[in-house]
């Protein structure tokens, strides 16, 4: 009975330390506990998951085998062996898995006539099969297929916005891989950001702002919701915009400024902005757009024109503002083709895509049409209750579910207000532009 009690007292004590080391030192107790366990035990069902989910293929093998022959009157079976062609069912080759933050990556090569496309379709019977969160598959080069396991959801809890010190480089929140969600317009010039309310898209732009505000960029603001959103974010903004008619008028000065640039940059015998010396160098400037469908929506054919100058000089930057400092990101509740095909051409122009929670399959499908269908299915099964989860067009050409971290309108107020003397004045942005001729 005493040897039973100590026994049970040693589990006890032993299981009380494991919980303890998971808890408090999760990544540590992966390595060393979890991760081989989970190693083992994919390694070992590989053949039964692989014909359940359907990845295997018929191949014809020599098989040794032993057929029964007829049965002795002692009621002894003889068996004749021989070698013959049978059929078998063949799994891919799988490599040793290898641990990430959040789970395990491994390595298969995919058999004849498969593609990748067949792993992605499988990757949710794979997770329900392995019991993990989810199952990535993508393509690091023909015949190789890469399963990326995530273990349990990384985004339900996210750090704090980290400092930001590159420039026009902001770190808003986290992929699904663990890595950080960054969104970096030297690399991605435009983006689309698209949302319902309450889905995270006001609180993506105040990370932008509260990132942004310490650099030495400028930061224009097209609000049309009459500057109830931009309006407390005034001291950081050079310009902003909060109707149709001043929105005109600051596309039309926008459209100049890039003009100006293009003649700088030949002057100069540069390409963009970049190739300039940093003495001429004019400052980047990032337009921030709230929404964006009220740029395209007609009341009546009045408006036509306005709309038209507004889709043409959004669509001139877009086109050529690049390589000469001018960027774009445009949020907006709805975005379809049916504003017209002036929004269907500036979404061709936005390379970067954010699709937070919508409340119609046509914004899904306008801001994630071009990528893989899974993305869009991803995207229109995004919870309320998870504010601020978006499916995001990576830098890799890859998409991945992502989280920003919670800034509130106070933060980014306060980081308007603080950084208030890097903003500079539209006057002096636009100094070299020519001015109207007067009579």
């Amino acid at each position: 009975m005493r040897d039973a009690l100590n026994v049970l007292a040693v589990l006890a004590a032993t299981a009380a330390g494991l919980w303890a080391w998971r808890r408090w030192h999760p990544a540590s107790f992966w390595l060393m506990i979890g991760f081989p366990l989970a190693a083992m035990s994919v390694r070992a069902s590989w053949r039964r998951v692989a014909l359940g989910c359907g990845l295997t293929k018929k191949r014809q093998r020599w098989w040794f085998t032993t057929v029964p022959g007829a049965i002795a009157s002692t009621g002894l079976v003889k068996v004749r062996r021989r070698f013959q062609r049978v059929a078998v069912d063949t799994k891919p080759f799988m490599w040793l898995p290898l641990p990430t933050r959040h789970g395990w990556r491994i390595t298969l090569h995919a058999l004849e006539g498969q593609t990748p496309g067949d792993y992605a379709d499988a990757a949710e019977r794979l997770a329900h099969s392995w019991g993990v969160h989810a199952i990535r598959a993508s393509s690091p080069r023909p015949g190789r297929v890469v399963l990326m396991a995530t273990i349990r959801d990384p985004l339900v809890k996210v750090d704090q916005l980290p400092v930001s010190d590159e420039l026009l480089k902001v770190t808003v929140g986290r992929l699904e891989t663990g890595l950080p969600w960054t969104i970096d317009f030297r690399t991605v010039p435009h983006w689309l950001n698209a949302g319902a309310t309450q889905s995270g898209k006001s609180n993506l732009a105040n990370a932008l702002i509260v990132g942004l505000a310490p650099q030495p960029v400028a930061l224009v603001g097209f609000d049309l919701k009459g500057g109830v959103e931009f309006t407390p974010y005034s001291p950081r903004l050079s310009a902003m915009a909060t109707s149709r008619a001043e929105s005109v008028a600051l596309l039309e000065d926008l459209v100049a400024l890039m003009i100006d640039r293009m003649g700088l940059c030949r002057q100069a015998g540069a390409r963009n902005l970049w190739q300039l010396p940093p003495g001429i160098r004019p400052v980047p400037v990032v337009v921030l757009v709230d929404e964006l469908a009220e740029l395209y929506l007609m009341a009546d054919k009045s408006e036509k024109d306005e709309i038209a100058k507004t889709s043409t000089a959004l669509l001139r930057v877009a086109q050529l503002g690049r390589a000469f400092g001018i960027y774009l990101f445009c949020c907006g509740q709805r975005i379809g083709s049916d504003l017209g095909p002036g929004v269907t051409a500036l979404r061709a122009q936005c390379s970067g895509r954010i699709c937070h929670r919508v409340n119609d399959p046509e914004t899904a499908t306008m801001t994630l049409g071009d990528l893989d269908p899974a993305a869009q299915v991803s995207a229109r099964a995004i919870a309320a209750e998870t504010p601020g989860v978006a499916i995001v067009a990576g830098q890799d050409g890859q998409w991945y579910r992502a989280r920003s971290f919670h800034v509130s309108e106070q933060a980014a107020e306060r980081a308007a207000r603080t950084h208030a003397h890097l903003a500079p004045s539209w006057d002096e942005i636009t100094t070299h532009l020519p001015q109207p001729v007067t009579a």
